[in-house]
């Protein structure tokens, strides 16, 4: 299969160029905003609670996310060309990051609203996939993080890639940790369950997800394999979510 050629411009205004990119985050957003304002209810809380916390949210995600690009992916290049930090349209988004900054961005709406940390962590983890399946599919889009060399039927070819046809990486992860962490976390969170153990859950899922998409995704060229020769950067980031999300489940469920 071809990539289909897509322009990473959305739209141009005069000077002004909306990227696709942009579009899919604030998609993310948007169904994020409306998948709460339908739990709001259930679990106590007011729309402008909900609002707040997005907010938050989209805070932590793109400073979280943009850092976190900065300090585990590109470091070298982004200190000769510190401005390239600020070009967010351009791509370069962190997930372990953006999650970094959004568990600040939790806290500091905790304290605010006086609510339990778990309280508020349950309560989003069920939003969060929608966003990761647009940002995937803005990386689609952007015709980057493209996978190994294949001959699977859906294998494309890439711009930048190569002649050879590829693994659509992008499109795995869009489906794994945005459409099936979304159904298994709405189908988990709809009973009660002990406090942190929807958090838990995602923590898990999205770990898992990752780790094993990784296996067929391109590593990142300024770092290659690292551990044991097979280990990329996102697998190393993600394990300690799957511990983490172990943990955080064995301890609500004690509780």
């Amino acid at each position: 299969m071809i990539y289909p050629n897509i322009d990473p411009v959305a739209l141009t205004l005069g000077p002004l160029q909306i990227h696709w990119y942009g579009l899919m985050y604030l998609a993310g957003f948007v169904g994020a905003w409306w998948l709460g304002r339908l739990r709001a209810e259930r679990y106590g809380w007011t729309v402008e609670q909900v609002e707040d916390l997005l907010f938050y949210g989209a805070i932590g995600v793109i400073v979280g996310g943009r850092l976190g690009y900065t300090l585990f992916y590109d470091l070298p290049n982004n200190l000769d060309h510190p401005l390239n930090v600020l070009k967010v349209w351009q791509g370069g988004m962190s997930f372990h990051g953006g999650l970094l900054g959004v568990l600040t961005a939790f806290w500091l709406f905790a304290r605010k609203t006086g609510k339990s940390y778990a309280n508020v962590s349950d309560f989003i983890a069920p939003m969060v996939p929608v966003g990761l399946f647009f940002g995937r599919i803005g990386n689609f889009i952007n015709a980057e993080l493209w996978g190994k060399v294949s001959d699977v039927p859906w294998a494309m070819v890439f711009p930048n890639g190569g002649p050879l046809a590829r693994h659509p990486s992008m499109l795995y992860e869009a489906i794994l940790e945005g459409l099936v962490l979304f159904i298994i976390l709405w189908w988990y969170s709809a009973k009660p369950r002990p406090a942190g153990a929807v958090s838990g859950v995602f923590l898990i899922g999205y770990g898992f997800f990752r780790f094993m998409v990784e296996f067929v995704r391109i590593p990142d060229q300024q770092y290659g394999y690292l551990a044991l020769d097979w280990l990329t950067m996102g697998q190393i980031l993600s394990l300690p979510m799957v511990i983490l999300g172990a943990i955080v489940m064995l301890r609500a469920y004690r509780n």
